[in-house]
């Protein structure tokens, strides 16, 4: 057959015995996904398709994240909206502090190997961590998914990334999504899937995973997959997913490139200040100041990175004049991180600790505005000019084991040079 893994799963969903680059097809979806910032448009179209039923629609989630809590009357108002159409076509929801989307959807067990799943949101590449073709789609395209359970796609062409080795303690796969941006740059992948392979990817754990997988989003991606294992099966079963069906990448695949990587040989990476694809090692920068630090987000705000943060800043303080704020991706991890004592960490440490929600992130809910010439150190995944409400401020990206030491100095800083700034995810 000769396909690649996005070529397989959009053959299946398309009742196709095989598709290749460039076809057009019609496919089913498994599941679908609308947060509250294309909420409103979604509804709307809705309304003016005229559709009186949604098949559907008890197979699309509304997710409450971006305007969470609400910061105006009219987030407010669209969150009613949600509410009441959830409620009314047994769709399920999310509500206000459960989390964000690419986190509890998997959390969820809504999606499995194999699957087809489509969200309002570019990071819906997120899912093919879990071997499913995960992919963005606008708010009144999913109106169409819930009257019909299909919609069209083009075939993209797929790209395979080898990475051989293993990253060293205190390296993450932040930094190595950072080098990729660095190398293809942004957008540089447009339309195409990426299937990550290697020793390296067969090292991580899920939540290292998710991260890889998510931030191709800003390399234009329509999707990034990773074949299923052990720990892919465990994950999905322990969250009561439905069983999975695996799909693998014939040998004789056809791809429009191929990338080999050491990972042995990364270095923590970081973003510099309005660009997601000017990329530098660390040590390069070591002396540049910062005011503020988040972590969090659909990209680092899962359980490992807190533990990262909580590795290096527990029993520390922030450096003189440094606020940071932490974001949990879902309720699930901020319970988690609670119970394990790293919440208190990072508390007592001078951290805030906010409800789980990506509204910081997207500079909506005004949580984090930095004051001109402010410098902030964020394991977001995008930091163009004025993202957090202000255009005289900086952002620059790392890992949250990077965000967390340069609030412990003050300074943008190595994390492998600070105490617990080499935490291994295999040490939880």
């Amino acid at each position: 057959m000769n396909a690649t893994i996005a070529e397989k799963i959009l053959a299946s969903h398309a009742g196709l015995a095989q598709v290749a680059a460039g076809d057009i097809v019609v496919v089913k979806v498994d599941f679908a996904m609308v947060h509250d910032a294309r909420a409103a448009s979604t509804i709307r179209m809705v309304d003016k398709l005229g559709a009186t039923r949604l098949p559907f629609a008890k197979q699309t989630a509304w997710v409450l994240d971006h305007y969470s809590p609400p910061p105006t009357l009219e987030a407010a108002q669209t969150h009613t909206a949600m509410r009441r159409f959830a409620d009314k076509h047994e769709s399920p929801l999310y509500d206000i502090g459960d989390g964000i989307c690419h986190q509890v959807l998997p959390e969820g067990g809504h999606l499995t190997c194999g699957d087809l799943i489509v969200g309002t949101d570019t990071h819906s590449v997120t899912y093919g961590a879990f071997n499913a073709f995960g992919t963005g789609i606008e708010g009144s395209d999913v109106s169409a998914v819930m009257a019909t359970g299909k919609i069209w796609l083009r075939v993209p062409e797929s790209v395979r990334v080898q990475i051989d080795g293993r990253l060293q303690a205190g390296v993450w796969a932040k930094d190595l999504t950072l080098y990729m941006l660095g190398r293809f740059g942004a957008e540089g992948l447009n339309y195409r899937a990426i299937e990550y392979v290697g020793s390296a990817v067969d090292a991580m754990e899920i939540d290292d995973r998710m991260t890889l997988a998510n931030h191709a989003a800003e390399l234009g991606a329509k999707a990034a997959l990773m074949q299923a294992d052990a720990k892919t099966l465990a994950w999905l079963a322990a969250h009561g997913a439905k069983p999975p069906k695996p799909v693998f990448a014939d040998s004789g695949a056809v791809y429009a490139d191929r990338l080999t990587i050491n990972a042995s040989t990364l270095s923590p990476q970081v973003a510099r200040r309005h660009s997601v694809d000017d990329i530098v090692a660390a040590s390069e920068v070591i002396g540049q100041k910062i005011n503020f630090a988040l972590i969090g987000t659909c990209t680092n705000g899962r359980l490992d990175d807190l533990r990262q943060a909580a590795a290096i800043l527990k029993g520390q303080r922030l450096a003189k004049g440094v606020r940071m704020i932490i974001t949990p991706a879902s309720r699930q991890i901020y319970l988690a991180a609670a119970r394990e004592g790293l919440l208190e960490a990072l508390t007592e440490a001078g951290a805030s600790v906010e409800a789980a929600g990506c509204g910081t992130c997207v500079g909506i809910t005004n949580h984090l505005i930095p004051g001109d010439r402010e410098v902030v150190i964020s394991s977001a995944n995008r930091n163009f000019k004025g993202r957090l409400g202000n255009r005289e401020a900086e952002i620059w990206l790392g890992s949250a084991a990077t965000v967390a030491a340069s609030a412990l100095t003050g300074y943008i800083t190595d994390p492998r040079t600070v105490a617990g700034g080499q935490w291994e995810a295999s040490n939880a």
